[in-house]
C-alpha cells in the first residue's frame, strides 16, 4: 500500500510538472491586477504585463525558453534597473525568466516566479554592448562562484557588480534580492559604509550567476502571500550555515512529493481541474 501511495505522488508530481511544461502559453487575463497566491503553494496574475525585449540598459535573453510577463511593479522594476545601471556605466543588464502570461507553474516545475513578481538578472559585470537576435538567444552566464561553491571567482568580481546588487536592493517595493551565498560572502567582506541594503541580500541555494529579485506584493493585493520579511540586520552573521551544509552527508532521497495544488481561481483560469 505504501508502495502504491509513493508511486501515486511521484506519478501527480510528474502529472503536474508534464502538464505545466507542455499546456499551451495563453494569453494574459485582461482587466486589472490580480495576484492570487504565491509562496510554496504557488500562484497565478491576471492583468500582467510584458517586458519590452529591450530598453534603456537592458536586454531580455533565452527568449524561446523564458517569459517575460508580470506585475507593473515587477516590469517598472526591471526599467529603473536598467535605467540606473547604464547611468553608472554598466554594461546593458541581461533579463531572464519573470513570469508567464497568467502566471501558473513554471517549465522544468520551477516552484518560484508563478506571480509576477520575481525576476532573474545575470550578474556577469564584463563589459558588452546590446547583443543580436541569435546571441541574446545562445548566450551562457558565466558562474560568479567557485566550483566548490565556498567562495567567490576573483575574475568575475568588482565593483560593478558589488553596485548592481545595491541597485537591485534598493530598488521601490523589492521584498528581497536571492544570491548564492557565497556571494553574500564577498559583500559582507567588501561593502563599506552604508551597509543597510545588505539586509535584503539573501543567500539561497544555486544562484551563482544571476540574482533573483523578489518584489513585495502590491498594495491592495488582498490574495497575494506575503513573504515574511527578511531578518534586521545585515546578515553577515547567518552565513556559516550555508557552507557547513557543503560538507554535510546527503540524505538518501526519499519519496517524492506532489506539487501543492493551484488556489482554485488559478485553476479556473488556466481552465485545469
Amino acid at each position: 500500500m505504501r508502495r502504491l501511495s509513493v508511486f501515486l505522488g511521484i506519478a501527480l508530481l510528474f502529472a503536474g510538472i508534464a502538464r505545466a511544461q507542455f499546456a499551451p502559453v495563453l494569453p494574459p487575463v485582461p482587466g486589472p491586477l490580480h495576484i492570487i497566491g504565491g509562496g510554496p503553494n504557488g500562484g497565478c496574475i491576471a492583468g500582467a504585463v510584458s517586458l519590452p525585449p529591450q530598453g534603456d540598459g537592458y536586454q531580455t535573453i533565452h527568449g524561446t525558453i523564458s517569459h517575460f510577463y508580470g506585475a507593473p511593479v515587477t516590469i517598472q522594476g526591471v526599467i529603473t534597473l536598467g535605467r540606473e545601471a547604464r547611468s553608472i556605466g554598466l554594461p546593458p543588464l541581461l533579463v531572464e525568466d519573470i513570469s508567464r502570461p497568467r502566471g501558473g507553474p513554471m517549465p522544468g516545475g520551477h516552484s518560484a516566479h508563478q506571480v509576477g513578481l520575481d525576476v532573474d538578472v545575470a550578474l556577469d559585470m564584463h563589459m558588452r554592448g546590446y547583443l543580436a537576435d541569435w546571441q541574446r538567444e545562445s548566450i551562457q552566464i558565466a558562474s560568479l562562484v567557485r566550483p566548490d561553491y565556498r567562495d567567490i571567482e576573483p575574475s568575475m568580481w568588482g565593483v560593478p557588480v558589488e553596485r548592481l546588487l545595491q541597485l537591485a536592493a534598493t530598488l521601490p517595493g523589492v521584498d528581497r534580492v536571492l544570491v548564492n551565498a557565497a556571494i553574500k560572502q564577498q559583500l559582507c567582506r567588501t561593502v563599506q559604509g552604508d551597509r543597510s541594503w545588505l539586509r535584503y541580500i539573501r543567500p539561497w541555494y544555486g544562484h551563482a550567476a544571476h540574482m533573483h529579485i523578489s518584489f513585495q506584493c502590491p498594495p491592495g493585493q488582498t490574495d497575494c502571500v506575503a513573504k515574511a520579511p527578511p531578518p534586521a540586520g545585515d546578515g553577515c552573521d547567518q552565513l556559516q550555515w550555508w557552507f557547513d551544509q557543503l560538507n554535510a552527508p546527503k540524505a538518501p532521497p526519499g519519496p517524492a512529493k506532489p506539487r501543492p495544488r493551484l488556489p482554485e481561481a488559478c485553476m479556473a483560469m488556466f481552465g485545469w481541474e
